[in-house]
């Protein structure tokens, strides 16, 4: 951080630490310490010196009177918000006496750290999610809330989830995004986008609900919720059919492209068309056009994999781009997330050396050598029902899981015990932190060191702390360091700073990774990754994909090895028509709950400006739905389902089909009305692999709100 003269201004080279793709440079204003604001860092090609809604105004969110500065303790009611300041020694010590205590009863497994991307950093997220809990043997948290299902689907076709330089989609001629809201969530893809559009591309958008991104399109296409499976399928058989695949690129390039076109044999238009609610014309149309009008290329978002079958959606769309051969062409091919283009040195963040079993802490042990794992998303059923031993401590940062983590009604339940030993550590009062027994400041990605790569661009970002940390906020790796030195670690990593854990995740030997050091970062802030060419075309003839085989495997070992068919196909979602027609008659309307455009997860949700551009929490519903139940635009509405039960304000659009809802999040429940967002409503079952999210499955029925709710 620079030492100016008093009274001058000053900027900063930066990035946006946010679970985002498009980790932006960032150029932050400062004077006398203070964050005057922040812009774009106009030499970075890919952000261009533009940020989202979000990110333009951060220092309210630096500045908000929900802020953490002190150490607190708890001294009322759990929940109540009745606190007492003390100092960080004090609660360093409380915490590890507290610790000792349930380790002594209830073996290391007891305590469970709970995390996910708050700060997309590898210092405060990476580093963060190993090194201490390897050491202390707790129980490990499956990370599984956003991509895992994605990842799997997507890895048994290619491997990993590299996939085309966003920067290349200018060059593409027909670009299909497939369950993402770029204008929302990776908003400097439409830039290019629309500059192909200029360049004669045609752009279009599949999504249950006609979003900004599918205003900007040129054809809209809305699939039923969770059906984009067999639309995908349909597509290669429609492109078989007709015999516009790359017949070339299939025999040389891929794995049991005969048996996967057998497979799509049965896909026919007219039988996709009966469980999408798509027209077979507008199929065959998207089919032909998708594989004539080349060179055609794929944005596909997470989003569309937080169903009960995510992973085979993925799966079954990623096989598009061989089934024509796009891949090794500059415009085509596919793009999921560049994160594996990023091969930083993981060991050095993890440390896996550091792991021990449980029984090396303590001589209590549950038959187990290594620690058990928990699913993040259904911690609710984990704090309640868990024994062996149950969870007795949480410590959670990067995350507030009592308004994220689906099916909150038994979320809040279980961090409610009177017997579990909460700490938290944030930036601001969340409504996880206001549960806390013991809340710990944390600073802001502008008051401390960090790195960051990208799942949406291919350049790496250096976090330049820009002000002095607030109050007697601490960064995640300087709290875990010195929760280790109490816990009576003397292993060295726990000396390390941020500094020195950046430049030991930089020894790589990826050619990618060359040239990329601490000292380039300094200078310039940003770095791309050491490719070819600009724009970067993966995947040219010669060169490997990440699978086995080394092809794209349309059939694949893998997941036959691991239990599933090992060709893609389509399965309707648990809780529909086809899925479950007993469940759907009572709840027949598929609620959709993606990001909104002000809010990103629950990080912004407390801005005040952010929240009144998104007015108040809000269900989109049809026309039809809401004629048959007599609701107006503008009205409370009851939504509920088995799980719980919320009061939103009704947008009557057309947007959406009847059958279909949408509900943008994330509300605090804090600021949402009685006090319930719509994750009570969603569900802890996971997806068919990768043990993900399942936040878009999820029947409710709809009312107009007649009764007050129990709060």
């Amino acid at each position: 951080m620079p030492d100016p003269v008093a009274g001058s201004e000053y900027t900063v080279l930066t990035a946006c630490p946010h679970d985002c793709p498009d980790a932006c440079s960032i150029v932050a204003r400062v004077k006398d310490g203070r964050l005057l604001g922040v812009a774009g860092n106009p030499l970075n090609p890919y952000t261009a010196g533009n940020l989202c809604r979000k990110v333009a105004h951060y220092e309210e969110r630096v500045y908000s009177p929900d802020r953490v500065l002190y150490p607190l303790k708890r001294v009322g009611a759990r929940g109540a918000g009745e606190w007492r300041r003390f100092t960080w020694d004090e609660a360093l010590n409380e915490i590890v006496l507290r610790w000792q205590e349930i380790i002594r009863r209830y073996g290391s497994e007891a305590i469970l750290p709970y995390s996910y991307a708050g700060t997309m950093g590898l210092v405060n997220m990476d580093a963060c999610t190993g090194r201490l809990w390897n050491r202390m043997a707790s129980s490990r948290l499956a990370r599984t809330i956003c991509s895992t299902a994605a990842q799997t689907g997507y890895g048994y076709v290619y491997g990993a989830s590299g996939g085309v330089d966003p920067e290349d989609f200018v060059n593409s001629q027909f670009i299909i995004c497939w369950g993402a809201n770029l204008a929302s969530t990776t908003v400097h893809m439409m830039p290019i986008v629309r500059e192909a559009q200029r360049r004669g591309a045609t752009f279009v958008v599949i999504d249950p609900f006609r979003t900004r991104t599918a205003n900007a399109a040129d054809w809209y296409i809305a699939p039923r919720p969770g059906t984009d499976a067999a639309l995908a399928l349909g597509m290669a058989n429609v492109i078989f059919a007709k015999g516009l695949h790359d017949e070339a690129f299939l025999r040389e390039r891929t794995v049991g492209w005969i048996e996967f076109r057998d497979r799509c044999a049965s896909f026919t238009p007219d039988r996709v068309a009966d469980i999408t609610g798509i027209a077979a014309e507008e199929i065959v149309k998207l089919a032909v056009a998708y594989a004539t009008q080349l060179p055609s290329a794929i944005r596909l978002g997470y989003g569309i994999s937080r169903t009960s079958h995510g992973g085979s959606i993925i799966r079954a769309i990623s096989t598009l781009p061989a089934v024509i051969g796009a891949w090794g062409h500059s415009g085509g091919g596919l793009l999921l997330s560049t994160s594996s283009h990023f091969k930083f040195n993981s060991a050095e963040l993890w440390r896996p050396d550091l792991r021990v079993s449980p029984q090396d802490m303590s001589a209590v042990h549950w038959n187990r050598d290594t620690p058990r794992t928990i699913n993040m998303n259904q911690i609710g059923d984990a704090l309640l029902d868990l024994q062996d031993p149950p969870i007795m401590s949480m410590f959670v940062f990067n995350s507030n899981p009592a308004a994220v983590a689906p099916d909150s009604a038994r979320v809040r339940k279980g961090l409610m015990r009177d017997d579990l030993f909460l700490v938290v550590h944030e930036q601001m009062m969340t409504d996880t932190a206001n549960l806390a027994d013991i809340v710990l400041p944390a600073t802001s990605q502008l008051e401390c060191l960090d790195i960051m790569r990208s799942y949406g661009h291919l350049y790496v970002n250096l976090c330049t702390p820009a002000i002095p940390p607030l109050g007697e906020s601490r960064a995640n790796i300087d709290v875990q360091n010195a929760l280790a030195h109490a816990m009576g670690f003397t292993d060295s990593a726990f000396d390390q700073d941020a500094e020195a854990i950046i430049r030991a995740a930089l020894q790589s030997d990826s050619p990618l990774m060359q040239g990329i050091t601490y000292e380039r970062l300094q200078m310039e802030g940003f770095v791309r990754l050491n490719t070819e060419e600009t724009p970067w075309v993966p995947y040219k003839a010669g060169h490997d994909f990440a699978t086995k085989s080394g092809r794209v495997e349309l059939y694949s070992a893998a997941a036959e090895k691991d239990g599933y068919d090992p060709l893609p196909d389509y399965y309707p979602p648990a809780e529909s028509r086809d899925g479950d027609p007993e469940l759907a008659s009572r709840y027949p309307i598929n609620l959709l709950s993606p990001a909104a455009h002000h809010f990103l997860n629950s990080t912004f949700s407390n801005i005040d400006s952010l929240r009144k551009s998104e007015r108040e929490p809000r269900i989109w519903l049809s026309p039809k739905d809401c004629e048959e139940r007599s609701i107006e635009d503008g009205m409370s509405v009851r939504v509920w389902n088995d799980r719980g039960e919320v009061i939103l304000a009704a947008v009557v659009s057309d947007r959406v089909k009847p059958g279909v809802a949408w509900s943008p999040s994330l509300w605090w429940h804090r600021d949402s009305p009685h006090g319930a967002n719509v994750n009570v409503l969603t569900s802890q079952r996971v997806t068919d692999m990768g043990g993900g999210s399942t936040f878009h499955t999820n029947l409710i029925q709809v009312a107009a709100a007649t009764h007050v709710m129990d709060s």
